[in-house]
């Protein structure tokens, strides 16, 4: 087979210290080389490198990235799931077959793609996330199957006739589509919401919701009913919300979901928010923090004690920069201690523990037994109450280093925000070492961004480059589009970030009756750049544009 002669080569070539380690995570995988098997982590090379290295063992040509954009797809006859699970993207060059390949290929799949498509096939190699763009690309023409549901079916309540529905093939099939692809896309959320006549479906990606193919509409209760099931819920109440977690596997990954469903005019809605479990920690500089925020927020995790706070909303990147700060001090000597819901990544060396509040395993009870554990650093997930908040500020001034997350809408707020919820102010001012704001902007694609000079009438035209403080002549960059990006013009985002550094200005102004704004102004004198003034920074270097910065910061 191909697969242990690519393993000997990669050794030959330096890219393995030796093929037993690789054949390790083949058999660890049982032995599947699509989807499941992630040949890049496991080679420890990046995806380009691996690219190039099996195109050299295959002696063929490397697809530069966009290279497989606007072929003529070539492989009408074999099921798109398949192409998917292989990572396979067969197409037309010169009146000639070609197979795209992302991983090394058996022998019998390539004759049974030869066979299928009646021709043989010569091979290329691209990135894997080439292929699924390529493919994503590409319309779907098999007939689906429709939906056989009787009025007695859609209209029952009853519990058998609830299961029965969920366990149907086409529901089935459906549900997994649908979050198979959410997951392809990058997408954060998955929304099912019924209309009338209809069910939308949507999905969240970098931030902004878009249409999906959405199942006929005689499918809604039958999605919900599976949904509900894989959740854990109660499948016979459809008049009160209900919330539930479940966890599945796709494309090698595991996925937490977790499943909010309620009630609406024309029957009954979800959301679906996708995490991905075991995701690599993304380092300190990759975050977008600036060379100021950076060091502050560096000087702080190196403290002994005192906490370090992060705020934001909801999908705004907190657990992500938590994670990030954790690894930067995850050392030997520094017993760390984490209490998530849920763990989204998973540190070595790291002890982390998810919340189970049926047991009675909340945020505050976890904390408490912390405290008798020696910690080092302690991450609380979030601040969820007074009883919480009260511990974690009292293990901050009793020689722990503590990370914790609230939801505020800017820096300043999370001050205030623990007042509220019955902190001293004394306190505060005693522990809090920084607070770090945050918001996710979307990135302009670096394959098809293109720059703009501005112009006097550019400056007429639109108040907000005067209100952001750009001049005539600067250049910035403008989304485009291409197959890359799913032709949106921006692929990931970055944070755009405040942070405040508790000076001795800072707190002395923190009392009883403290105000946000006034901290605010404090810190701003003390040097702190607000999330606009980062974003317009991040505008300047061509990584976004003043449409994201307006969305995200401006009603601020």
């Amino acid at each position: 087979m191909s697969r242990e002669a690519f393993f000997e080569y990669l050794v030959s070539k330096g890219g393995l210290s030796e093929a037993n380690t690789l054949d390790a995570a083949w058999r660890a995988n049982g032995g599947d080389a699509g989807a499941e098997f992630d040949w890049v982590s496991a080679t420890k090379l990046s995806a380009s490198a691996f690219a190039d290295a099996l195109a050299e063992f295959y002696s063929c040509k490397r697809v530069a990235r966009g290279g497989l954009a606007g072929l003529t797809f070539g492989g009408a006859p074999l099921s798109r799931r398949f192409l998917k699970d292989a990572r396979l993207f067969p197409f037309i060059d010169d009146d000639e077959l070609a197979l795209a390949v992302a991983a090394p290929l058996d022998e019998e799949i390539r004759s049974a793609v030869e066979i299928a498509l009646g021709r043989s096939a010569s091979i290329v190699v691209a990135m894997a996330e080439e292929i699924d763009a390529a493919l994503g690309s590409i319309q779907d023409h098999a007939t689906s199957e429709p939906a056989q549901a009787t009025h007695a079916e859609a209209a029952s309540d009853d519990l058998d006739d609830l299961r029965d529905l969920a366990r149907g093939a086409p529901v089935v099939r459906a549900l997994d589509d649908l979050l198979r692809l959410a997951v392809e896309q990058r997408a954060t959320d998955l929304h099912i919401e019924p209309f009338a006549g209809a069910l939308q479906v949507r999905i969240r990606v970098d931030g902004l919701l878009k249409p999906a193919p959405s199942p006929p509409a005689s499918m809604a209760k039958g999605l919900l009913s599976r949904l509900k099931i894989m959740a854990g819920l109660n499948i016979t109440e459809r008049r009160l919300p209900q919330d539930g977690r479940a966890r599945i596997t796709i494309g090698g990954a595991e996925i937490d979901l977790r499943v909010a469903t309620s009630p609406n005019l024309y029957g009954e809605g979800a959301v679906v928010r996708l995490l991905r479990k075991g995701a690599g920690v993304v380092a300190l500089d990759e975050l977008g923090l600036s060379e100021r925020d950076g060091g502050i927020l560096r000087r702080t995790l190196q403290a002994p004690f005192g906490m370090i706070i992060v705020t934001g909303p909801t999908g705004s990147g907190k657990t992500t920069t938590l994670a990030a700060s954790l690894s930067e001090i995850n050392e030997p000597t520094r017993k760390i201690l984490t209490v998530e819901d849920p763990v989204e990544y998973q540190i070595p060396g790291v002890n982390q523990m998810q919340v189970h509040p049926g047991i009675g395993l909340t945020f505050a009870a976890a904390l408490r037994s912390f405290l008798r554990q020696d910690p080092d650093v302690i991450m609380v997930g979030e601040m969820r109450d007074a009883e919480t908040a009260h511990i974690g500020v009292h293990a901050a001034l009793t020689g722990h280093l503590v990370l914790t997350t609230l939801h505020t809408n800017t820096a300043a707020g999370a001050i205030t925000r623990l007042i509220d919820m019955g902190v001293e102010s004394f306190l505060l001012a005693s522990c809090v070492r920084a607070v770090v704001g945050q918001r996710l902007v979307r990135i302009l694609c670096q394959d098809c961004k293109q720059s703009h000079e501005l112009t006097c009438n550019d400056l007429a035209a639109d108040a907000r480059y005067a209100s952001l403080g750009f001049v005539e002549g600067e250049t910035l960059y403008r989304p485009k589009g291409c197959e890359w990006c799913n032709f949106t013009g921006f692929r990931g985002r970055k944070g755009v970030f405040e942070v405040i550094e508790a000076s001795a200005a800072l707190r002395e102004a923190i009392g009883p009756k403290v105000d946000a704004h006034e901290l605010e102004k404090v810190a701003k004198r003390e040097g702190m750049t607000s999330m606009t003034d980062d974003g317009v920074a991040k505008c300047r270097s061509g990584l976004t544009t003043i449409d994201e910065i307006f969305r995200v910061t401006m009603s601020l």
